[in-house]
């Protein structure tokens, strides 16, 4: 066993955070914690958004600002990065997939559905990443993966369940489908940001990610809702700043980061903070409603997002 006092003088000299706190596993954790946070009190912010923008502008806007912001960050200190064509395919899948359609189905599907159900529902990704790990990229799952993955599940289960759904509304159930979709685009992004060999950083690729999901969204707001629609008072430009620069340019940047150093599913199990966080803000800012039912797929939620980051901390100092 060694003495401590026979560490050389250059290990001893290492700052601490050097030798173990900044470890890849550890990075992608704080980020990620991070990025839940902001991610789930952005769900009743963009509802509140949608009062003085409509969707589609509201979405063009949130990834303008959010490339602006991340180009202008990375030309000042002289960082900014030249794609390549290896980058292609993640440019395409995150600024498609992942920005563009995950965000205009959210925004699209809240227009008709309570903010903190529609962080629930588009939050479902462990249903479509943890049997596409294990049956096409041969994850394999301890028995705590398996028991925080069923308890996530559960939760969105009794959130979202299908009997009580008024099927004769047709908005609502279009809402509910835009959602899970919107949660599939972006279980794809999980996997392939997973398992893309790319050299360069997620915070390299993300202005232009965002570039490549504002170009459409630009387009498909001014054919679909015709001339600009922000109402351009004080509240629309807080919000706008809010999910612009940080809800947007920051998060997206710490949770690809994050899929590159993380197992899929254990990513994609934590992300299941996100609506917890926005269940709670909705609840305290919108005062929507916290039924039996609510408080029960939350636990459940919570618990299975504990196991995922218990087993990834655990790998990450073995």
């Amino acid at each position: 066993m060694t003495c401590p006092h026979s560490l050389t003088t250059e290990a001893r000299n290492t700052p601490v955070s050097s030798r173990t706190l900044l470890t890849p596993r550890l990075k992608g954790m704080v980020l990620l914690l991070l990025a839940i946070l902001v991610w789930g009190a952005n769900w009743p912010v963009m509802k509140a958004g949608l009062g003085h923008v409509t969707p589609v502008w509201f979405s063009a806007s949130r990834f303008a600002l959010g490339a602006l912001c991340l180009f202008l960050l990375q030309l000042l200190t002289g960082t900014l990065y030249r794609p390549s064509r290896g980058d292609v395919p993640l440019l395409l899948s995150v600024g498609l997939l992942q920005m563009l359609a995950f965000t205009l189905l959210g925004a699209l599907a809240m227009t008709d559905i309570p903010a903190g159900r529609s962080a629930v529902l588009a939050y479902t990704t462990p249903l479509w990443v943890t049997p596409l790990a294990v049956l096409v990229f041969r994850e394999r799952l301890v028995p705590r993966q398996l028991l925080g993955a069923a308890l996530g599940m559960f939760g969105v289960a009794v959130l979202f369940n299908p009997l009580t759904l008024d099927w004769n509304n047709a908005s609502l159930v279009r809402a509910n489908l835009m959602l899970l979709i919107a949660s599939a685009c972006w279980a794809l992004c999980i996997l392939h940001l997973r398992y893309a060999k790319v050299r360069a950083t997620a915070y390299q690729l993300a202005p232009w990610q965002m570039l490549v999901a504002t170009v459409p969204l630009l387009a498909l707001a001014r054919i679909v809702e015709g001339p600009f629609t922000g109402d351009g008072s004080v509240a629309f430009w807080q919000i706008i700043l809010f999910v612009g620069p940080l809800a947007t340019a920051f998060c997206f940047c710490a949770v690809n980061a994050a899929s590159m150093w993380l197992p899929a599913t254990s990513m994609s199990l934590a992300m299941l903070g996100v609506p917890l966080v926005g269940l709670m803000s909705s609840v305290f800012w919108l005062g929507e409603t916290l039924s039996a039912s609510l408080i029960a797929g939350v636990l459940a939620i919570s618990a299975g997002v504990l196991l995922a980051i218990v087993k990834t901390r655990a790998k990450a100092t073995s």
